[in-house]
Parts: C-alpha cells; structure tokens; sequence
C-alpha cells in the first residue's frame, strides 16, 4: 500500500489522529485481559475460586424475551449463577432483575451500557459505573460486589471506577462463544469445555443485545450439558460469591 504525499487530506488526518490512538493504546494497554495472561499472572482477576466448584456467570441482560428462559433452565439444574446486568436494560425491565433475585441468583454490574473504550473518559466511566451499580441497589435492594466490563477490557479508568463503586472486578476463564451467528449447542458446549477447569469462571451470555438474533439459544441448549459435565468430573456449579474468592 502507497503512503498519502505529506501535504495530501488523508496523510493530514491520519498525523491529527495519531495523537488520540495512541492516548487510546496507552489508556487500554496497561490492563490488556486476554485469557491466557489474566489467567497465568492475575488468576483473582479471572474469576480463579476454588478447584471443587465452577462459577457460573451471564452478562448482557437483563432480557424479557431471554432471562427468564435461562431462569426456568437453571431451576430445573438446581443451580444458582452470577449475572452480570446493564444498568440501562435493568431500569427498563426491573421485574426481570427482581425475579432473577428472587430465585436465588446473584447479581453484578456489566456497566451501565455496553459501550467500547477506544476513547479514555475516565469521569464519564465512574459516573456510569457508579450509577449501574446504585440502579441495582434501589431495585434489589443489595449491593452488587462485581464487575466485568464490556468486551473484557479493563481499562485503568473502568479500574479505578470500579474502586469507587465499590466492585471487584473479574473477568472469565472459560467461554462459549455463544455471541455469533454460527453458534449452537454443541459448539458452545465445546468451546466451554476446552477452557474450563475446576476452580474456573464460566462466561455465557443471556441475552442477543450485543451478538446475533437468537444466539442466545446456544448458549441456552448448552447449558443442562455444561452443567452436568462439571457435575460428573466433581466440580460443584454456583454463583461467583460462592465460589472462594474475596469480593474485595
């Protein structure tokens, strides 16, 4: 590929660009949480509980259309997980959250939209953090003790929002893929599989907000399987407070 002439439009705005990609680089790069690293040096912040027992976790929702067919499904597994809400989806379908509570199930802070962090706005980010989490306060009536942002990507400003909301952050170990068009059942169920151990955090998701209409049936058909093969290796499934990590 050509280099623009140094005077032409493109070659001037890609110099006046610069400066905020790499602002952007270095705001992201300080806290990059791809599995394989998180895992190996900062297992706390991968969700690394206790070798017996699998964290089961659900981010996106809360969903009227989805949630509570995942709700029906873990009822009948006898199962109890961590979801991880959006502050904005959660005012808006509020006997969703409230059900997902009364069944037993614990909830966490997804951030109160599902925004992307290319551009660092570290007060706007403490504000929304802050807001979500006060959002499921008012409607629980408990304070949530996580947080997982949006696409994994633990910025140092989402970090230090999440200190002043008093959330833990915690990524994943293992996950189903189950966000794209192609997926279903078994891909998800295998995807789970190759990653997961004891002692591992689960990410599935509850809703198709940020993925393909419907992928959420995946991940809905996979779970008895994701379940029950945990169960005949010896691993107990639950949610992330029980599940031996400190929530702070």
């Amino acid at each position: 590929m050509s280099t623009p002439p140094a005077h032409s439009p493109a070659r001037r705005a890609a110099v006046a660009l610069a400066p905020v990609a790499a602002v952007a680089a270095a705001h992201i790069a300080p806290a990059a949480t791809w599995l394989p690293v998180v895992r190996r040096r900062l297992p706390r912040l991968a969700g690394v509980g206790h070798p017996a027992h699998v964290a089961l976790t659900f981010d996106d929702g809360p969903d009227p259309g989805s949630t509570p067919c995942f709700l029906d499904a873990l009822e009948e597994l006898g199962v109890r997980a961590t979801f991880f809400v959006l502050g904005d989806a959660a005012v808006r379908h509020p006997s969703v959250v409230r059900e997902t509570v009364r069944r037993g199930h614990e909830l966490a802070v997804h951030g109160w939209s599902h925004d992307r962090p290319w551009l660092p706005a570290p007060a706007d980010e403490a504000r929304a953090l802050l807001r979500a989490a006060d959002a499921v306060r008012e409607l629980t009536g408990r304070r949530p003790r996580w947080y997982r942002p949006p696409y994994g990507i633990l910025t140092s400003g989402r970090w230090a929002a999440a200190r002043t909301a008093g959330l833990r952050p915690v990524l994943w170990t293992a996950w189903g893929r189950d966000w794209t068009a192609g997926a279903t059942s078994a891909s998800v169920r295998s995807a789970v599989a190759a990653g997961l151990r004891g002692g591992g955090t689960v990410l599935l998701h509850d809703s198709d907000r940020m993925s393909a209409p419907d992928c959420w049936r995946a991940a809905l058909g996979a779970l008895p399987g994701i379940v029950n093969g945990c169960r005949e290796a010896g691993l107990s499934v639950g949610t992330l407070s029980g599940h031996g990590i400190l929530p702070r």
